[in-house]
């Protein structure tokens, strides 16, 4: 791979050449793709689904949305950084090219602010909810309709593949999606395959996939236009791009600090632990005066959450650069953090998260509600829209199909488009929503 090719700039849905600038001068090439995203409806219901919490009533643990800001925020510094390296050791990227540091930051702040845009309501529990509905639960009898590929999609539901369905479907009035740059398309893909076949290998592009069956099409146009490298012959299998590693990156950071910081503010861990494993990351920059001076909690905790990210941050640089050479080949095949000096401590903190925050009592609770809500709704709304297929909708179908969003009502496409229309209708609702709807429709709350 090469990376006059892996910065298209040129827009998915266009068909013309690619080109280095937008028409605003304002604003300036792939900083674009940024406001397209943030300004979209699929961005916005973010603000209320569960990054950790499902359905807080505090003020200050984390939605995806929040969620998604910090990592797109980590994601430029980690860009731009990479850039003034990259440019250094490739100057005709900028002599020839005219390609800036600020570019490469802002590829990965727009690709880090959609990484979790696909994602259903209750966190990644969403996720399995809707696997489970296809593999155990009612959805499990239309297996023998759909191809094996098909299936899969639905069994194994991904909230990256979604995303990438969201950011790249044509609308009335909205031709190739969101119109990203390939560029961005590129490091938002960490998954670039299909489901099938479903390889469990070391290789971090092999732990999930990409992208769904019906937009395969979309998938290969970006892949080629990139230049990304085939990794197996005879499979719809491909390197990532380079920059998807520093959106992983991001996202790595956050949620390996910040959860870690949530479930302190939030009395589910000790602040001992706080300064226990961040100080171990953070040991040549911290100020033990500094910290102590602060006489809140959430200060103290804030300060150690910063110097941790910045520590993380700059490791990441080097180890990008390190590995550039293997990554553009194809060969890097883990997260940049797992070759991280501080992977033992990153580890520790997880694991602390995992026991404290991801299995208490409250979350474990609202996610066995997030089954049954999502269950109910998919159920509801695939049976009103395969008995419209069939012409055989009752008054009640009709009912439900009026509550559905046109874009979704493929009444005349084929099973799987049908099934997969639910799917992402279900998806990108918000968890409030999403209850919501759930009591409406079983009578129990009519105000």
């Amino acid at each position: 791979m090469n990376w006059e090719q892996l910065l298209s700039l040129k827009r998915f849905g266009d068909t013309n050449k690619r080109i280095r600038k937008e028409q605003d001068e304002t604003r300036l090439g792939f900083e674009v793709d940024y406001d397209r995203i943030i300004f979209s409806s699929e961005f916005r219901s973010l603000q209320d689904k569960t990054q950790v919490i499902p359905l807080s009533k505090t003020d200050f643990v984390h939605t995806r949305l929040t969620h998604s800001l910090e990592v797109s925020v980590v994601g430029r510094s980690l860009g731009r950084k990479v850039g003034q390296r990259l440019i250094e050791k490739y100057p005709h990227l900028q002599k020839i090219h005219g390609y800036q540091a600020n570019d490469f930051g802002a590829i990965v702040a727009a690709a880090a602010l959609a990484h979790d845009i696909g994602n259903p309501p209750f966190g990644h529990s969403g996720e399995k909810a809707i696997g489970e509905f296809f593999k155990n639960g009612i959805g499990k009898h239309y297996k023998g309709d759909l191809t094996a590929s098909e299936y899969q999609d639905l069994c194994d539901f991904e909230g990256n593949a979604n995303g990438f369905k969201i950011v790249t479907e044509n609308r009335v009035g909205r031709q190739g999606g969101l119109r990203l740059s390939y560029a961005t398309l590129g490091a938002f893909m960490k998954y670039p395959k299909a489901s099938l076949p479903k390889k469990p290998t070391p290789h971090i592009a092999d732990k999930k996939y990409g992208f769904f069956q019906s937009d395969k099409d979309a998938f290969l146009d970006v892949a080629k236009d990139l230049g990304l490298a085939k990794r197996r012959q005879g499979e719809l299998s491909f390197s990532r791009h380079p920059l998807a590693y520093l959106v992983e990156a991001a996202d790595d950071i956050c949620y390996t600090i910040i959860d870690f910081e949530d479930g302190i503010n939030l009395g589910l861990i000790e602040e001992e632990f706080a300064l226990e494993y961040l100080s171990r990351i953070i040991r040549d920059t911290i100020k033990p005066e500094n910290y102590y001076a602060l006489s809140h909690k959430k200060d103290r905790i804030g300060y150690l959450r910063a110097l941790a990210i910045g520590s993380l941050i700059h490791e990441c640089v080097d180890l990008f650069m390190a590995y550039e050479e293997r990554i553009l080949k194809g060969d890097f095949d883990c997260a940049l953090l797992d070759k991280s000096k501080y992977d033992a401590q990153i580890r520790d903190i997880i694991k602390i998260s995992v026991e404290k925050i991801y299995q208490s009592r409250e979350v474990v609770e609202k996610e066995i509600a997030g089954y049954q809500v999502l269950s109910s709704l998919l159920e509801v709304f695939i049976t009103a829209l395969n008995n419209a297929h069939e012409d055989r909708a009752s008054n009640y179908d009709n009912l439900i199909l009026s509550l559905l969003p046109d874009h979704y009502k493929k009444m005349n496409a084929t099973l799987y488009e049908r099934l997969l229309s639910v799917c992402s209708y279900v998806s990108i609702m918000s968890d409030s929503y999403a209850i919501l709807l759930f009591n409406k429709i079983r009578g129990i709350d009519l105000g």
